[in-house]
């Protein structure tokens, strides 16, 4: 008989989209990392502004917890439902132990991905421009009045106590980047880190200053160092609508790159 019992797995963590509503699960967060044996874990809903301090994680991070299969239609199979009270965040991924890790997940391009059937992908690009765009006031007016009412609930989660409602971000984030095999790609760009940086220097040094310094971080200190973007496929929309993946944005990871020596240390 088939074990459909909860299974206990570990993940380091890359990936963290921005929080989104969802009319069955309220407020998530997609989160995807990688296991001990170099395989694709997605954590998904992740429920993360209610978890317990000792339970929230960043990048690199390593979680534990136990899950179960993802119900409805999402037939990827590096999806997992994680069952939230489980959920432990333990170390952190040593900077020098990275690009190794993750060397043989890197692609060279989504066609290379959609081949091998993944829906999570790293791939390191040629060239890269991130944009910033203004949000129109009634997109972000709607956004905000949506997330207050998530909060108004009372309730977000089934917890007994009171959410502070998520606040959008004014700008919308598109990169220009160019894969492996030179072809141009634009993509809207859904990594709560960047968001969060950007918000942050804004707090500081004001707008103009604020891009000047998030294109800086991106597109020259990450870039010249090693950059990855992260990708996660679209699931409900290619179920519904029996399209190819639509790979979105979801990471602009640091990751340097590696040299021939390393991989045969």
């Amino acid at each position: 008989m088939q074990d459909h019992g909860p299974k206990s797995d570990e993940c380091m963590i890359l990936i963290k989209a921005q929080p989104h509503r969802s009319s069955k699960y309220t407020e998530t967060v997609c989160c995807a990392g990688v296991g001990r044996d170099r395989k694709w874990r997605r954590q998904y809903p992740v429920p993360f502004r209610i978890l317990g301090e000792e339970q929230k994680f960043r990048r690199w991070q390593w979680i534990e917890y136990k899950y179960v299969p993802p119900a409805g239609t999402d037939p990827r199979h590096e999806s997992q439902r994680v069952q939230q009270d489980t959920l432990v965040s333990t170390t952190i991924m040593k900077p020098g132990e990275r690009a190794n890790f993750l060397a043989p997940l890197v692609k060279v391009s989504t066609a290379e991905a959609d081949e091998a059937g993944e829906s999570l992908a790293l791939i390191r690009p040629q060239r890269i421009a991130l944009r910033a765009h203004d949000k129109p006031a009634d997109d972000l007016a709607y956004e905000t009045r949506e997330h207050r009412k998530l909060a108004d609930q009372g309730s977000l989660f089934g917890e007994d106590r009171e959410v502070q409602p998520f606040k959008p971000c004014r700008k919308r984030f598109t990169l220009d980047w160019t894969d492996q095999l030179g072809k141009s790609h634009t993509h809207v760009c859904d990594d709560w880190e960047t968001v969060t940086a950007f918000e942050r220097f804004d707090r500081l040094y004001g707008e103009d200053r604020a891009l000047r310094d998030l294109r800086q971080k991106y597109e020259q200190q990450y870039f010249e160092a090693g950059l990855v973007l992260g990708f996660s496929t679209h699931s409900r929309r290619n179920v519904e609508y029996g399209t190819r993946n639509q790979w979105l944005l979801v990471g602009l990871i640091r990751l340097d790159e590696t040299k021939q020596g390393d991989l045969l240390a």
